[in-house]
C-alpha cells in the first residue's frame, strides 16, 4: 500500500480524526505517526490519558501490519501490552511502530511512543490477526 491511500484511511477513518493522528512515515513494516497534544487527550491530572497513547501505537501498529500484506487482506489486535514510562502534559507524542514478525495469520509489533524531547514515554508490544475475515460466521446462541 503506498502512503497517499494510508493517508486517504486516516482521513476517512472517524478515531484517527476525533484524536489528529498524523502520518509521518508509511514503509513496508514500518508506520510512524503523531498527535499534537490538546485539551481533550488530557486526563484529570493534566497529562496525556494512556488509552490515547493506546490507541496511537494500536493505530501505528495496525498500520505497519497492513503494510506488509498483500491488499484485501484485513488486520485486527488480537492482544496489545503497554508500558506507560513517562507522563506527557504538551507538544506532541509520536509512535513508530515495527513489524517484528509476520506469519501466515499472525503479526507482533513492537512499538515506542516518544515525546518532542524525545523521551521514551511508552513502549507498546502488539499481536494481530492478518488474513481474511469469515463472511458467513454462524451466529452464536443467546
Amino acid at each position: 500500500m503506498a502512503a497517499e491511500e494510508m493517508r486517504w484511511r486516516l482521513r476517512e477513518n472517524q478515531t484517527t480524526k476525533h484524536f489528529g493522528f498524523a502520518l509521518v512515515v508509511a514503509e513496508r513494516g514500518k508506520v510512524v505517526l503523531r498527535m499534537r497534544v490538546s485539551k481533550k487527550h488530557l486526563q484529570v491530572h493534566g497529562v496525556v490519558h494512556g488509552g490515547v497513547l493506546a490507541a496511537l501505537a494500536d493505530t501505528a501498529g495496525g498500520l505497519a501490519t497492513y503494510m506488509t500484506c498483500p491488499p484485501g487482506t484485513r488486520v485486527a489486535t488480537i492482544e496489545m501490552k503497554i508500558n506507560y514510562l513517562e507522563a506527557v502534559e504538551g507538544g506532541s507524542v509520536t509512535a513508530e511502530a515495527i513489524v517484528v514478525r509476520i506469519g501466515r495469520h499472525v503479526a507482533v509489533v513492537d512499538c515506542d511512543i516518544t515525546d518532542d524531547a524525545r523521551r521514551l514515554v511508552g513502549k507498546a508490544l502488539m499481536t494481530f490477526f492478518v488474513g481474511p475475515f469469515r463472511r458467513n460466521r454462524k451466529k452464536r446462541p443467546g
